[in-house]
């Protein structure tokens, strides 16, 4: 009877690889949306072909309702979403790091949070995005920043304050505190650098879900304007031509699903493996 033995380092590689494999996706993405400005053929407000033209010549993807090039519009419109939608699951996770953390540490402080979230959960997405930019006519992005990050800490917190509960209670975090470490000390120094797994699973998740929140911010045109290129305004312009040439609305839908999923698979091969079997269960 033979045995067969697996080395180390066949296992590290091959491990290595399959995260290399599931993150490229997302990184090829993400460099195409950030560099797509400079690879468009066409100015994004430039006619070069009859409104809602078949592809073919100067249009690979025909034109949209004004006769502009649908490829240059796509390769241009995916950068504020890329960029936004980072910044608004950076905020997120961080602000619900803090506050899911503290709300383990103190209970009295965690009841307020998590009675906040609670009443923050209940407003749909679309209302709260119209309520927000609407009564911040000036805002722009910066309205659409604002409420993304409004709609996705409530979520967030709770999930953060599930996990850091078993944290906080644990014999050294306890030891720390009866040692009469600070509040922000046992918070940065023992209860997040053990939240590391769930804290990457999340900011995946937030991500996907400020890419659909900034998009429908676009979509509702309470975000940005005509003529500026992006894929949700790109949907609802051309939505009354996608009979003529359904590409103007099929490519940046195709665009932003898979952004969302290939970010989320990314995050999720880079939790570590020691949390990986935490992270469902939240």
């Amino acid at each position: 009877m033979t045995t067969t033995v697996v080395k180390p380092d066949l296992v590290v590689r091959h491990a290595r690889r399959r995260v290399a494999l599931r993150v490229l996706p997302a990184l090829l993405l993400t460099a195409l949306a950030l560099s797509g400005p400079w690879l468009a053929p066409h100015a994004i407000d430039a006619p070069v072909t009859a409104p809602y033209a078949e592809p073919g010549g100067d249009a690979p993807l025909g034109g949209d309702q004004l006769g502009r090039d649908v490829l240059s519009r796509m390769l241009t419109g995916g950068r504020e979403l890329v960029v936004t939608s980072v910044l608004v699951a950076v905020l997120v996770t961080a602000l619900a790091a803090v506050l899911g953390a503290v709300s383990a540490l103190r209970p009295a402080v965690g009841r307020i949070v998590e009675r906040t979230a609670d009443v923050l959960m209940l407003l749909p997405a679309v209302l709260g995005i119209l309520l927000i930019t609407l009564s911040w006519p000036d805002g722009g992005r910066l309205a659409v920043v604002t409420a993304s990050v409004v709609l996705g800490v409530p979520y967030a917190v709770r999930l953060v304050a599930g996990a850091a509960t078993p944290v906080a209670a644990s014999g050294y975090v306890e030891a720390a505190a009866v040692g009469g470490e600070r509040l922000w000390y046992l918070v940065a120094r023992e209860v997040l650098p053990n939240l590391r797994a769930t804290l990457l699973a999340l900011f995946g998740l937030r991500f996907v879900a400020a890419v659909y929140l900034v998009a429908t911010a676009g979509f509702l045109q309470v975000g940005p304007q005509p003529p500026a290129a992006d894929w949700a305004l790109m949907i609802r312009e051309n939505s009354g031509g996608i009979v003529l040439n359904p590409w103007a609305v099929l490519a940046p839908s195709i665009a932003i699903g898979l952004l969302a999923m290939s970010v989320n698979l990314a995050a999720a091969a880079l939790v570590p493996a020691t949390g990986r079997k935490a992270v469902p269960a939240l």
